[in-house]
């Protein structure tokens, strides 16, 4: 990247000459035109050299930063209260066969991190799947899981796809693809977000989990809608600002942002337990920990 970025810089001035000499003594508006295309190649190289800059600067950021989430225990640690969340027990790796419709309009909800029918990520899982793994059993079904995508609808999945979805999740290489796809999507992008606004291994907890449920969209309630308006109203760490006062805020707009989805959904995995943990202090997510889920209570000594 740095070796192109370089040869473009310098192939620019001879560019540029070459429009100049090449047109001669034209009209006004044509040296305004040629002016206005010299600027724009010099933007365009001028914003490249301020990304590779500022992406050397992230790199160099998590490199110096402690493992927090991303260590093996800790990651396991998270995947445990996720599940917790998401399928009702500390036992995530009993999730792989899980699916059926929960009513929510998203469709099918299945695996390990509830990927969905109606939000994208189970049918990218699929189709990463089947390019590693022609005729697998899941197959099938990509062209009803591309028209059903985006909607709760069930056309052309049953009867059979979620007998499909249990047998294909008896496979290590379907367990793998859908442990590699939550990590891609959701896990390795949230935590490294989370560094590089200065949290702790909590905070990296909070952003990973707000991933999961929200979904990793720009819009005012996807995860990265959600951090923007939270940093409007109180600074990261990185910023300057307090760890426990902004992840206080970042936790206030996500409730909100699931109430605004139904007034009835159930926000416990927010109120008594990220809220818990967040309320003890408990910026590294040390154990013991104890937290309610919908009226359960779980505990990891």
């Amino acid at each position: 990247m740095r070796r192109t970025g370089i040869l473009l810089l310098a192939a620019a001035p001879i560019a540029v000459a070459a429009v100049v000499y090449g047109l001669g003594a034209g009209s006004s508006g044509s040296s305004d035109a040629q002016d206005t295309r010299v600027s724009a190649v010099r933007e365009r190289q001028d914003a490249k050299s301020r990304a590779e800059s500022e992406r050397a600067r992230d790199e160099e950021v998590i490199a110096d930063a402690p493992p927090g989430l991303a260590a093996p225990a800790e990651k396991e640690l998270a995947q445990r209260i996720v599940a917790s969340a998401e399928n009702s027990t500390l036992d995530w790796r009993g999730s792989y066969g899980y699916i059926e419709d929960i009513g929510d309009g998203r469709g099918y909800t299945a695996g390990i991190i509830g990927f969905c029918t109606g939000t994208h990520d189970l049918l990218t899982l699929v189709e990463r799947y089947t390019r590693a793994h022609p005729g697998n059993g899941l197959a099938p079904y990509l062209p009803a899981l591309r028209k059903v995508d985006g909607t709760g609808s069930h056309q052309g999945l049953d009867p059979g796809f979620t007998a499909a979805w249990k047998a294909e999740a008896k496979l290590p290489a379907f367990r793998a693809a859908q442990e590699e796809e939550r990590d891609r999507v959701y896990f390795d992008p949230a935590v490294r977000l989370a560094k590089l606004d200065g949290l702790g291994t909590l905070g990296q907890f909070v952003y990973y989990d707000a991933m999961v449920f929200h979904g990793p969209g720009t819009g005012r309630d996807g995860f990265y809608g959600l951090r923007e308006r939270a940093l409007r109203k109180a600074g990261s760490p990185s910023l300057g600002g307090s760890e426990r006062a902004y992840l206080g805020v970042f936790l206030d707009v996500r409730r909100e942002a699931m109430r605004s989805r139904s007034s009835a959904i159930d926000t416990t995995r927010v109120d008594t337990a990220q809220r818990r943990f967040l309320r003890e202090g408990n910026l590294e997510l040390r154990t013991p920990l104890t937290w309610q889920v919908y009226g359960e209570t779980y505990r990891v000594p």
